[in-house]
């Protein structure tokens, strides 16, 4: 055991000061509250309890791993304060003072979360007691036995997520519909032109269960249920084979039990699994393109292959920003995968020749009609209204330029930071046909006015983003309920209903946002530097093979952060949540495991 002499004690008492003083401001905590001096006290036995651990548990705490984990330690801390410093220096108006403060805070948040980072490391990167933990012995099941127990636990994790499920979809018959929802099921009874606004592959789909149901019962409402018991089956199905999978790989079936509670019980894997969004299925179909990847590194089977396939052009055509990260990521699957080429390169390149053939040829001969132009604008038009609002000095040119495209009248009182649908529609109302056939003019505007006012464009942007990256953001989670009125025929008809049924409904969403640690499921934010934390013990672990798994949902968020419309619309990266488990498992996973895979 390490014992501190007197400089060990210095640097501790100084780095829990600097912690201290975080964690106050953060938690809005007066200098005088003794809970700061309780506060001091835990952060300095627990940077000595790592130390100390990181002394005696044999773990490499070498270069690598201090690097990874200060880097991520700096940004994290300079995310957090970027949308939390304004709490901590609005009682200062000295500069001095304000900018000490800022940089005090700063240093503690970098030390508490670099010290975090390395115990977290220090479990996560001793491989011989994680696999002890969460890995069976080869030994205690072999063979056939092993082969169709792993079957088992997947049918049974596909059977528990679907009675999960079962009281949303009976209380929310036939389906949660919002007027996304509506415009689809009007494009499918042909009453409004097809659009790609919403993918016009996924309305396909709806309309291919609608038809068959409607041929089957005559029933609008019962034909909409069979296209939702689709896409339960669909998400149960992306859970069962993330099960099979982890089972190949010898996870314990305690483990994996608690990942499909994760899947069962959660209240908005339920609320989803019904609700009729694009974003539901393409979730399902990231998570299994991703474990379709990890099986194929180690055995390549037809099955597999044909679930890399159809979980493919899921990620391709179910969002238009799955088609930009699949072509983000293809030159590093064909690198990754090049030892495996001759079977793997032709169902990529199936995958990129269909979607090709599908989003071209087929859309321009069904006369499918695009997105507009300022639909994948939102940030930079956010960002010029919050430079407009702000009433900064622009030159005539500069302002024609904006004036000829909307009607500035009343952007004041139409600019949301947090939500850009509002700057859309006063570009569509005003003249979006001179904003595209002058994009350069455009682009030289933006660029002109970011180096002009970068505080105003890194603001805004902050606004528009912080949501899928903040880990302290309130948002509803999961809210939505029944059919949005409509005169199409299809009405919110549950199957069962009373007040108990409504209640627990309502429990089930708000104790998101009551109960601790629990509560952070519920934060996109949260997940998303569990996804980091992930990817950055890749690193750690000197398995940056891993990385090439969580390139796809890496590269999702990426798209998300470039043009997202909403700050906090959980939905946009449900992809993330729900494939948290695979992204956890994965990070404990060594390549050198044998797995079993069917």
């Amino acid at each position: 055991m390490k014992v501190l002499n007197r400089k060990d004690i210095l640097i501790k008492s100084a780095q829990s000061f600097f912690a201290t003083w975080a964690l106050m401001k953060a938690s809005r905590m007066e200098v005088e509250n003794i809970l700061t001096f309780v506060f001091f006290l835990l952060c300095f036995f627990f940077f000595c309890h790592i130390d100390t651990r990181l002394s005696i548990s044999g773990f490499d705490s070498g270069r690598r791993t201090r690097l990874t984990a200060a880097a991520i330690s700096l940004v994290f801390s300079a995310l957090y304060m970027a949308v939390d410093y304004p709490f901590y220096v609005q009682d200062l108006s000295s500069p001095l003072f304000r900018t000490g403060i800022v940089c005090a805070i700063f240093i503690g948040f970098c030390v508490l979360f670099y010290h975090l980072l390395l115990l977290l490391f220090s479990y996560t990167g001793d491989q011989t007691k994680l696999e002890k933990l969460l890995l069976e012995n080869e030994k205690e099941i072999s063979g056939k036995i092993r082969i169709q127990y792993r079957a088992h636990a997947g049918l049974f994790a596909f059977l528990i997520c679907l009675l999960g499920w079962l009281p949303y979809f009976l209380y929310q018959y036939p389906g949660i519909m919002t007027p996304d929802s509506i415009n689809q099921l009007e494009q499918v009874l042909h009453l409004i032109p097809y659009s790609n606004h919403h993918p016009w592959f996924h309305t396909l789909t709806i309309g291919f269960f609608y038809n068959l149901g409607y041929a089957l019962t005559g029933n609008m409402v019962v034909a909409m249920s069979f296209y939702t018991l689709f896409q339960m089956c669909v998400l149960a199905f992306a859970v069962a084979y993330l099960i099979n999978t982890l089972r190949s790989y010898r996870f314990r079936p305690l483990v994996c039990l608690a990942i499909t509670l994760f899947y069962a019980l959660v209240p908005y894997h339920g609320v989803f699994s019904v609700t009729v969004w694009k974003d539901i299925p393409f979730a399902a179909g990231v998570m299994v393109f991703s474990c379709a990847m990890l099986r194929i590194m180690t055995r390549i089977t037809p099955g597999n292959l044909c679930a890399l396939g159809l979980s493919g052009l899921v990620l391709c055509c179910f969002r238009s920003n799955g088609w930009y990260a699949f072509c983000l990521c293809f030159p590093f699957l064909l690198f990754s995968f090049r030892k495996k080429a001759k079977t793997f390169f032709p169902v990529l390149l199936s995958i990129l020749g269909i979607t090709i053939i599908m989003k071209y040829p087929v859309m321009n001969a069904f006369h499918v009609t695009q997105p507009d132009l300022i639909e994948s604008l939102a940030i930079p038009t956010q960002q010029i209204a919050a430079v407009l609002c702000k009433d900064r000095p622009l030159t005539d040119e500069q302002l024609d330029l904006i004036e000829q495209v909307v009607d500035l009248t009343y952007i004041k009182e139409l600019y949301n930071p947090y939500y850009a649908d509002n700057i859309k529609e006063l570009v569509r109302a005003g003249n979006q046909a001179y904003l595209a056939a002058h994009k350069k003019e455009f682009l030289q505007l933006w660029l002109e006015l970011l180096i002009t006012y970068p505080g105003d464009f890194l603001t805004a942007y902050i606004h528009q983003t912080y949501g899928y990256w903040y880990p302290d953001s309130f948002y509803l989670v999961a809210e939505a309920e029944g059919v949005s009125a409509t005169s199409l025929g299809v009405s919110h008809t549950p199957l069962i209903r009373g007040p108990i049924v409504i209640k627990a409904k309502e429990i089930a969403i708000k104790l998101g946002g009551m109960l601790p640690v629990y509560g952070t499921l519920w934060s996109m934010g949260v997940i998303c530097w569990i996804f980091i934390f992930c990817m950055g013990n890749a690193f750690v672990r000197n398995e940056k093979w891993k990385l090439i798994l969580y390139l796809p949902s890496a590269t999702l968020l990426l798209t998300v952060l470039i043009a997202t419309p909403v700050a906090t619309e959980f939905r946009y990266v449900y992809f993330l949540v729900f494939g948290l488990p695979f992204y956890l498992s994965c990070a404990l996973i060594q390549k050198t495991t044998p797995p079993d895979v069917i």
